[in-house]
């Protein structure tokens, strides 16, 4: 063998009880495992006594925004060191393939906020296919730091089809959106996202998106909303994705499913009920959350949908007009914005978390109406002349969520964690950094809401049942060495809002394909990873 666990706690992911074994890893993969009662032990190369620690597989993190980071730093610890050794990106709607020079320079200043502005990226690629390729060979071929499935974003789709206009796809942009999406698919997506509180994808109709998920579902992938409302229409948002799911025969994954805002605390029963019910009739349903209670997103997205037509510079022209900018000021403040989820924005739940010109720094960790207050302004005026400033660049946490909704939604049967975890600003979401740590160490071990042994099924089985991964996320002879060790007594999230940069602790080991990239709570140079693709129907 090349390497054996010895005496570790096996928490397989099943979310069946915990065992103590020897675990032997060779070529890779998961050659054999060895309990306290199987006669003789194993030996390898290599022997890693694992006394005190937990063996589970690879996490798996349903809902990243690594697009670029995975290019731009060979390290990528804020993910390594959670144990993630699989990310799924191209989430929201909004990426970088497929593309053409137009929206590529276009999706570039629309995400800014979530990954910069790529100036530091060589953008050698156009098709998902080729930027798959350009995942598998990182880092002058060797590969990126953990593995990654991709997402065809829907609104860069119609970016290329329909362009910026808030109309109806027509018959023919509706056409070369499937075959955009069936291009991306055979390419090795693994299904399709939508940001339909982001420009221009939220000018989709339940029509198209139907039309959409026919494809996906024809190659056995999945649809991964981010859906119209996570505030005053939130239930009817999720009833929507249900149905139009089910009338196009696709899986549904239901990406960062939180009830946010005064209007729907203690209303996460009322969510599990519909998906409960659309379980019991057939649907295939899942979901993803972050253990938080903020929300992280551009400054931008705030504006109503109208603001955005046409492009970010057409967003920047109607920001500059003054008689415009009081019907967005409006919108946002009175009516509640389809941006802002239908709810009026309380300025001082807006915090600043970056920003894309180092000269506006100061407004980072401060609210939008304490800025203002310390620029004697309106919050209007501070958001509008950041926005303009910042060329549209400008990240926020949205403190809006409910602690008992978050708790609720995690117990259920289809949960899965995804970190939402945008890498990019001064002082981004700690979730970015502690996600998984604080799924095992807070909520499994200090508050009880799930035990450790279903904890890290809803981490680890369950993501890889979502993307049709017939050998990851179980221990389990056969399967790939994707492996977390840590300790269940001190393992925690490091990050916090005020220092979210910092390491996980009680993570020592992480194993991609057998070969550590994280060795003694240290990362390593190993870069393991590589683009997984979709598994072909049948």
């Amino acid at each position: 063998m090349d390497l054996v666990i010895r005496d570790t706690r096996v928490i397989d992911g099943t979310g069946g009880a915990s065992y103590r074994a020897d675990v032997a890893v060779a070529d890779g993969r998961i050659a054999a495992i060895h309990r306290e009662t199987d006669g003789h032990r194993p030996g390898g190369t290599r022997v890693l006594d694992a006394h005190g620690l937990a063996l589970a597989p690879g996490f798996i993190d349903m809902h990243a925004h690594s697009d670029l980071a995975l290019l731009r730093d060979p390290g990528h610890e804020a993910k390594a060191a959670q144990g993630v050794t699989l990310e799924v990106i191209g989430q929201d709607g909004l990426s970088y393939a497929p593309v053409d020079d137009r929206t590529l320079a276009e999706v570039r200043t629309q995400i800014t906020g979530w990954n910069g502005d790529g100036h530091d990226i060589d953008f050698t690629w156009r098709s998902v296919g080729e930027y798959l390729d350009r995942l598998d060979h990182g880092f002058g071929g060797e590969g990126i730091a953990v593995n990654a499935a991709y997402l065809v974003p829907q609104g860069s789709v119609r970016m290329l089809a329909v362009g910026w206009e808030r109309r109806a796809a027509t018959a023919e942009e509706t056409g070369r959106m499937k075959r955009l999406v069936a291009e991306g698919l055979e390419q090795g997506a693994v299904g399709l996202s939508s940001g339909l509180t982001y420009t221009p994808g939220m000018y989709a109709t339940d029509a198209e998106l139907t039309e959409l998920c026919r494809v996906v579902a024809r190659y056995g992938g999945y649809y991964c909303p981010h859906h119209r409302s996570y505030g005053a229409d939130a239930l009817r948002a999720y009833e929507e994705m249900v149905a139009l799911t089910r009338e196009a025969g696709c899986a549904l994954h239901l990406a960062h499913a939180v009830m946010n805002f005064d209007v729907n605390q203690g209303r996460a029963p009322e969510l599990l009920d519909l998906l409960d019910t659309a379980l019991a009739a057939g649907a295939d349903i899942s979901l993803d959350t972050y253990p938080y209670t903020p929300g992280c997103t551009t400054l931008v997205a705030m504006l109503p949908s109208w603001a955005g037509e046409g492009g970010p510079e057409a967003v920047l022209a109607r920001l500059r007009d003054d008689a415009t900018a009081e019907r967005i000021r409006r919108a946002v403040e009175v009516e509640g914005a389809d941006g802002c989820h239908g709810v009026p924005i309380d300025w001082d739940t807006i915090e600043i978390s970056g920003v894309a010109d180092p000269g506006l720094a100061d407004h980072v960790g401060r609210s939008v109406a304490r800025s203002a207050r310390e620029r004697c302004e309106e919050p209007w005026s501070t958001a509008r002349r950041l926005l303009i400033e910042d060329r549209l660049g400008s990240t926020i946490l949205q403190h809006v969520g409910d602690e008992e909704n978050v708790r609720t939604i995690m117990r259920h049967a289809v949960h899965t964690g995804g970190s939402d975890g945008i890498l990019h600003g001064g002082k981004p979401h700690p979730r970015a950094y502690g996600t998984f740590p604080q799924y095992l160490g807070r909520y499994a071990r200090e508050l009880g809401v799930l035990p450790l042994e279903e904890c890290v099924a809803h981490l680890t089985s369950r993501p890889a049942a979502r993307l049709r991964l017939p050998d990851r996320g179980v221990i389990r002879p056969g399967f790939r060495a994707d492996l977390v060790l840590f300790d269940p007594e001190t393992v925690a999230a490091g990050a916090t809002f005020e220092a979210p940069r910092t390491l996980p602790t009680g993570i020592p080991y992480v194993l991609i394909d057998g070969r550590f990239v994280m060795e003694d709570g240290r990362r390593t140079d190993v870069l393991a990873g590589r683009a997984v693709r979709r598994t072909p129907v049948g």
